[in-house]
């Protein structure tokens, strides 16, 4: 039986004791990934930045875990503000630019999100070694 690592990236700690990501064997799921600077463990004020560094912590968590944004198979994503959902769509297709090759994505409204967030996603992945 296969047994659960939790995958941590130094400057991406929840405040609750909750790791970055989950694996067991090939399948990963992430907890919340924010637009936070891991260099100052900050979230910019800015929706731009907080979505381009959204995008590459996602690719720090599939890095450590040993995949990459082809081992993606769904995205969630929640927006403070939907009318910042073309902020998204440019950073989601300079990760996915074939348009027969993406993940499944799924987007909410989420008016709540803590603090200066005004973006937060999730992703769930299945490791391949190809």
């Amino acid at each position: 039986m296969a047994k659960r690592r939790s995958i941590e990236i130094p400057g991406l700690q929840h405040e609750n004791p909750i790791p970055a990501a989950c694996q067991i064997g090939p399948f990963l799921v992430s907890g919340g990934i924010f637009g936070k600077d891991p260099a100052t463990g900050t979230i910019p004020p800015d929706i731009e930045t907080q979505c381009a560094l959204m995008f590459s912590n996602i690719r720090l968590i599939l890095t450590a875990a040993g995949g990459t944004s082809e081992d993606i198979i769904k995205l969630t994503i929640w927006l403070k503000d939907k009318a910042d959902r073309p902020h998204v769509n440019r950073e989601w297709l300079a990760m996915f630019p074939d348009e027969h090759s993406r993940p499944a994505r799924h987007s909410f409204t989420l008016p709540d999100l803590p603090g200066n967030a005004r973006v937060q996603c999730e992703i769930m992945a299945i490791l391949t070694s190809d």
